[in-house]
């Protein structure tokens, strides 16, 4: 099996990170899981239910739960095998954190190990409006390896629900994260 370190922060959007979740899971990944401390009280507000129970909802042995301030924790050191990491939902706080190369919680260290390390780093940046700090620091990180996805949907697989919505987002940040196709949408064309 493989590993994912999946970032929750507390943009709104919660609902990418739980169905990225899902779907790993559902494909056979390890999940290492973390919470910003307003990604865990925004997750619980937008999904309806606690983070314990989420996690709990998964086999013990494929997916864990790390607290965002143990920075001794597994996923802080480059010797920890994942194939990488997504931040989803992504905040600007978080982005800004990244781009700055500070560490004030395991998110942040992680997605530094994960850049450092050469391995592919999802950004699920859930901010709008823009402005030129947010974009300055798309850029670095950008320019430092990591992949900037903005929660941005397309319509041409003419989605009939909420769920079509997020299951393009979902698909196109794992789709840059492993290079395999989910099939959760249809490709331009099909």
């Amino acid at each position: 099996m493989k590993r994912v370190i999946v970032g929750i922060t507390g943009a709104s959007g919660s609902i990418y990170g739980k169905r990225i979740v899902e779907v790993l899971v559902a494909n056979s990944y390890l999940v290492d899981i973390i919470f910003s401390e307003i990604g865990k009280k925004v997750f619980e507000y937008e999904i309806g239910m606690t983070v314990e129970e989420f996690v709990d909802s998964f086999p013990r042995e494929q997916v864990t739960l790390f607290s965002h301030n143990d920075l001794f924790a597994l996923p802080s050191s480059g010797s920890y095998q994942a194939i990488g990491m997504i931040i989803a939902p992504c905040s600007a706080g978080t982005l800004g954190h990244i781009a700055s190369g500070t560490t004030r919680n395991l998110i942040h260290r992680a997605a530094d190990v994960t850049l450092k390390e050469k391995r592919s780093l999802i950004l699920v940046l859930r901010e709008t409006p823009l402005n030129r700090i947010h974009i300055e620091n798309m850029l670095k990180v950008n320019d430092a390896g990591a992949t900037i996805l903005p929660a941005s949907p397309g319509f041409y697989g003419k989605p009939q629900k909420v769920d079509d919505l997020v299951n393009f987002v979902v698909e196109r940040a794992l789709r840059a994260l492993t290079g395999k196709e989910f099939n959760l949408i249809k490709n331009w064309g099909e």
